[in-house]
């Protein structure tokens, strides 16, 4: 069976992919401000309502790629069968893997990387939408860490703190693409010396 992608889901991915190719340009040229959706929709020569087909907004342009991701490891994490239910340092272990996956990812075009992390830091609007999406995927780790039969405990708080190593890590990379992982390991090796010790 052929598993290549249809010639409109090949279409579709290329019109995207040109949306954020032109969105991006843009706000490098202008600033993200001075950027209008018919603005990327010119510049990717798309209209309206294919930018709209593709994003609810121009601040959706900047996360491009991060609803996908949630699908992504949804599909990925649900389905595992485990043969006990996690404790908390097993659940962070699991929950650094995602993180630094994810990591990876942010971090694979640097030059990207580098003006996506510049954009959020110079616009409130976008830092609080990038803040939603965190807390989005620390739900969706939530979820998946139930579904694995962690107690509730376990399920609230080891997404609280693989999002507080991410933020962390994040803050002390600045937008040095190259400090990111490192950063967020380190966070995390910290963090992993005080689970399971005594109070």
């Amino acid at each position: 069976m052929d598993q290549r992608p249809s010639l409109r889901e090949r279409k579709r991915a290329k019109a995207r992919h040109d949306i954020v190719a032109a969105a991006y340009a843009l706000f490098t040229e202008r600033g993200y401000a001075q950027v209008t959706v018919a603005d990327i929709a010119e510049r990717a020569e798309v209209g309206r309502t294919t930018f709209f087909r593709h994003f609810g907004d121009k601040q959706e342009v900047v996360f491009a790629g991060e609803q996908e991701l949630l699908d992504e490891l949804r599909a990925r994490y649900e389905p595992m069968p485990v043969a006990k239910a996690p404790d908390l340092g097993t659940a962070l272990e699991l929950l650094r893997g995602v993180v630094l996956s994810i990591c990876a990812e942010s971090v694979s075009d640097p030059a990207h990387y580098r003006l996506r992390e510049r954009l959020i830091a110079q616009n409130a609007e976008l830092a609080d939408r990038g803040a939603r999406k965190l807390a989005a995927l620390a739900e969706l780790a939530g979820e998946i860490l139930r579904g694995l039969g962690a107690e509730p405990r376990t399920a609230v708080l080891a997404p609280l703190l693989a999002r507080a190593c991410f933020q962390a890590g994040r803050e002390l990379a600045g937008h040095d693409p190259a400090a990111l992982i490192p950063q967020v390991t380190a966070a995390f090796d910290s963090l992993a010396g005080q689970v399971g010790r005594p109070g």
